[in-house]
């Protein structure tokens, strides 16, 4: 083989795996309690849909859902960080990779309590429910997603 033609062969291999590593999700940090398993659920539906996890089972929920802002009538089972952003209770993967790529002015997503049917809450009941967006600056939060059984 050339040697041009190596040094090409090398630079595609460069940018192939540069792309594919730009194209790899960030990694979630997941913060829940050690003996949650309904948060545990979630974490799998985050790696099957392409997140790398770092799930932290340290119980300490409380202290880590004041520090990064969020009201307790926001408030979940589990808390995860990524990319800046705040991920509160069982958001869907879908609307994570969204809010990665719209970037909008928020702290985060949220879906307040435990509704059955969302990811990591299949029970065999499905309720209707909203992932919720919040700021720092306006304390109504908007709806994000809508999930309504039809």
């Amino acid at each position: 083989m050339s040697k041009n033609r190596l040094t090409k062969r090398l630079v595609a291999s460069f940018f192939a795996a540069y792309s594919l590593n730009a194209l790899a999700a960030p990694t979630v940090d997941v913060h829940s309690d050690p003996n949650c398993g309904c948060c545990s659920d979630w974490v799998s539906h985050l790696e099957e849909a392409g997140f790398e996890v770092n799930h932290q089972r340290d119980g300490d929920l409380r202290s880590i859902k004041m520090a990064n802002g969020v009201p307790p009538e926001l408030a979940s089972c589990h808390t995860a960080l990524i990319d800046g952003y705040v991920i509160e209770g069982h958001v869907p993967a879908s609307d994570i990779k969204r809010l990665l790529e719209e970037q909008p002015e928020v702290v985060g997503l949220t879906v307040p309590g435990m509704p059955h049917g969302s990811p990591g809450m299949e029970t065999g009941r499905v309720d209707d429910y909203a992932v919720l967006s919040w700021s720092r600056s306006n304390s109504t939060p908007e709806i994000f997603s809508d999930y309504t059984q039809k």
